[in-house]
């Protein structure tokens, strides 16, 4: 069976089969994508089986990611913890990975990585790249259940800890949100030792998708202490990015914003709150969604390449990188995220 290419900002078929295929998400459509292609000039493409002019049936999403620093290749989708590959039977699978296949041998590309949900499939010359946790809350318990499973002195007690501070949340997408939240990402970044995503990455994602982008800022008085990015598709709402301001973390402000939007979310009735992916090794931030009654699984990325992959572990120069990272001034540090992230991908 043949497969085909198109471009879905393009090709009016994508929209429409995303609206109606079950297992899609945000990051399929054409506003993820715009974003994308804006802020670090990715150029999307679907792979399907359906033939030119007739509707669409299956598809894979890739963006193509040229870089000279980490190689050509095919990714679904850069900076999404997973994107399925939408598809009707396994037949359909097995010619979409097969095609792709062709693809990279054809381009010469370094490998193209897969990263969807659901059971890990054995595919010929696919292989696990990487595996990471993943957390998903079932929202449709009631709203006192969903407080009492929660850990009492994890979540529970920063959240009465916040409302007793007369914590106050502000929601939107303006400029003004969009500042507040990356002056805290900022600051959380370079906790980390990394540099922030652009802000043009922020602007771009609300712009493009409207609505279904909430930034949510928690304050005290007139301090903004911590602030969430959240998203919406059907029935569930995915947690995107946290950030804090350290010197108020006493105040619970992380946990209030995200009790909040779990409130908001049962008055909508949303199903579930996907609260994305966490590196293994990560063990404070899979304790922190584990103490929300998340249930979780494994998320395992594939790849097809010419090339035997190796899995990167964190060198010591690495780690001087990082301790550079957390002493930069602002604006070099930004400027760092501008230029690093988009051969990341």
């Amino acid at each position: 069976m043949a497969v085909y290419s198109l471009d879905p900002l393009q090709d009016p078929r994508w929209s429409d089969f995303v609206e109606r295929h079950r297992s899609a998400s945000l990051v399929h459509t054409t506003g993820w994508l715009k974003a994308l292609r804006q802020t670090y000039g990715y150029r999307p493409v679907v792979f399907t089986t359906s033939q030119p002019s007739t509707s669409l049936e299956n598809g894979v999403v890739l963006c193509r990611v040229k870089s000279w620093l980490t190689g050509r290749r095919l990714v679904s989708l850069p900076f999404a913890d997973h994107c399925d590959v939408l598809i009707g039977d396994a037949a359909h699978e097995c010619e979409l990975l097969e095609g792709l296949q062709d693809v990279a041998s054809r381009e010469r590309l370094k490998y193209v990585e897969l990263r969807s949900r659901g059971e890990e499939r054995q595919h010929a010359d696919w292989n696990a790249s990487s595996t990471f946790s993943f957390h998903e809350l079932d929202l449709r318990p009631s709203i006192d259940e969903l407080f009492k499973a929660a850990h009492k002195t994890g979540v529970q007690q920063p959240i009465r800890r916040a409302e007793r501070e007369g914590l106050t949340c502000d929601e939107g997408r303006s400029e003004k949100h969009i500042q507040e939240f990356y002056r805290l990402l900022l600051l959380t970044r370079r906790r980390h030792g990394l540099p922030p995503q652009p802000i043009q990455w922020f602007r771009n994602l609300a712009a493009a998708l409207g609505d279904r982008l909430t930034i949510r800022v928690a304050s005290k008085a007139s301090q903004t202490v911590a602030s969430i990015l959240t998203l919406r598709w059907g029935g569930t709402i995915c947690y995107k990015y946290g950030c804090s301001d350290a010197r108020f973390h006493n105040l619970g402000g992380v946990a209030f914003l995200l009790w909040k939007t779990i409130q908001e979310a049962k008055q909508t009735d949303a199903r579930s709150l996907d609260f994305g992916r966490s590196d293994l090794d990560n063990s404070g931030l899979i304790t922190f969604k584990d103490r929300w009654g998340a249930r979780k699984t494994s998320l395992n990325y594939i790849r097809h390449s010419a090339q035997p992959q190796q899995r990167l572990t964190e060198s010591g120069g690495a780690k001087l990188v990082k301790q550079a990272f957390a002493y930069m001034p602002d604006m070099m540090l930004t400027t760092a995220g501008r230029l690093l992230y988009r051969h990341i991908g």
